[in-house]
């Protein structure tokens, strides 16, 4: 698969520190910055994103950014920095824009632009052209910049959005979609403002998604529109028989501090799906997920690092980031563990009396593997991710950690729970696990088990059944 980013190229930079003290001239804090941090910006970003996703194992995919860039310094950095992603660039005729971020513990307290004025619409070269013509996904990230609004790129684009998807994120200041393409992905101010509706003028912020992205279909004509609602997910909007079906796609509860970059990982996702073949449905689904693991993880700031295990689920929240922020916040840490293949009252009340030990609760689950060893070839019911996010939904569960080993040491070695706990008839003392909690001053405790109710007794009524 190739996929062809189109778009503007910003230079983001990042000044990070500590700010413990105010400033004798002015009440302001003063920010010890520690770190400089310039990357790629906008359409660079999605690029980069893509191409992380490339080397992280889809084999075949490959990323290239079409683009316009000035001949000024800031220009200078970006292309050192994209220098192994392959770049199709024009002549932007405007000086590069830098937006640069103030972060202090990890909080962003101000940011300031430079070189972000209203730029003319850049020419486009053959070249460029030639490489949108033979993309097989094309996600067009709009920044403003002119790029979108070029008459034969937008030409272009309208005649292969016939034949293969083109995902394009608007800009308040760029032009409209050319019709047809495969989604359009505005956040909710974004799509109220194009819709000429009131900013935040209701209560119901799912039904004003809705009828905003249902006047952008039918004006863009688009296939479908999906309006990003942040921490509420996305609602997809398109086509279907005849009616209109708007479809919300929640977004699992991570508590990030910054959600800058979250919309270029929602739309790189969603065009990565879309050109695997996946439906508009659960190309929207993956991209929600993917956006919210991606803030978990620390967004843009960890971008380039070294991703989390892939055992940590939530789904997409991440349990040590759960554990370390109960502990800086004084709290203790209960975790529990087990298969959770059919979920029942036993495993209810387990849950809700162990969340009433501590300030979090965090369920070690095996993974299916494990459960096959454990269980035999004919488990587990239902797979890890179904697992995994039905514990998830429980209110009493603020995260899941899904390990592969038989026993959960492994996994608890890593989480360092204060306290353990188990359904069973038998002590704590009998349980393997109690040597490893003490061993950093946690404690491991039993609650009580109901026979009458577990999920071998529920799997054999079912079989019955069947």
């Amino acid at each position: 698969m190739r996929i062809v980013v189109v778009g503007d190229v910003l230079l983001d930079v990042d000044l990070s520190g500590d700010a413990s003290r105010l400033s004798p001239d002015a009440p302001v804090p003063v920010v010890d910055v520690a770190a400089a941090r310039r990357r790629a910006g906008g359409a660079g970003l999605v690029a980069r994103m893509l191409q992380q996703d490339a080397q992280e194992g889809r084999q075949g995919t490959t990323v290239e950014l079409v683009t316009v860039l000035s001949d000024d310094d800031a220009a200078a950095t970006l292309r050192a920095e994209l220098a192994d992603i392959p770049l199709v660039t024009g002549p932007s005729g405007a000086p590069t824009p830098v937006k640069t971020r103030i972060r202090a513990g990890g909080h962003a307290i101000v940011r300031f632009d430079e070189g972000c004025a209203e730029a003319p619409v850049p020419p486009v070269t053959g070249a460029m052209l030639r490489a949108v013509e033979s993309a097989d996904v094309v996600l067009v990230s709009d920044y403003g910049r002119g790029l979108a609004a070029n008459p034969e790129l937008r030409e272009l684009l309208e005649r292969i959005a016939g034949r293969i998807p083109v995902v394009w994120d608007p800009h308040p200041s760029g032009p409209d979609p050319v019709p047809g393409v495969a989604a359009v992905t505005p956040n909710l101010s974004e799509a109220l403002k194009a819709a000429g509706a009131a900013q935040g003028g209701r209560a119901d912020t799912v039904r004003e998604a809705a009828d905003a992205a249902a006047v952008l279909e039918r004006r863009w004509q688009s296939k479908a529109v999906i309006v990003t609602l942040g921490e509420r997910g996305a609602l997809l909007h398109r086509r279907g028989e005849g009616a209109e079906l708007p479809h919300l796609v929640p977004a699992p509860a991570i508590g990030a501090a910054d959600p800058c970059g979250a919309g270029d990982r929602f739309c790189a996702t969603l065009a990565l799906a879309l050109g695997a073949g996946a439906g508009i449905e659960e190309a929207t689904q993956t991209a929600v997920q993917r956006a919210a693991g991606f803030l978990s993880r620390g967004g843009v700031s960890a971008l380039g690092q070294e991703p989390e295990p892939t055992q940590l689920h939530g789904p997409a929240v991440d349990a040590l980031r759960v554990a370390r922020e109960t502990r800086e916040a004084s709290g203790t840490v209960v975790a529990t563990g087990g298969c959770f293949d059919l979920l029942h009252a036993g495993h209810a009340r387990t849950l809700s009396a162990a969340r009433r030990l501590g300030d979090c609760l965090i369920v070690c689950l095996n993974s299916d593997e494990s459960v096959r060893r454990l269980k035999g070839a004919q488990r587990p019911i239902m797979g890890e991710d179904d697992r995994a996010e039905l514990l998830g939904a429980l209110e009493c569960v603020d995260a899941v950690f899904v390990f592969g080993e038989d026993t959960p040491e492994e996994a608890l070695a890593v989480l360092r729970p204060d306290i353990w706990v188990k359904g069973g008839d038998y002590s704590a003392a009998e349980l393997p696990e109690s040597a490893l909690l003490r061993s950093w001053g946690g404690q491991t405790v039993t609650v009580p088990y109901i026979p009458a109710r577990s999920t071998t007794s529920l799997a054999a009524a079912l079989a019955e059944v069947g």
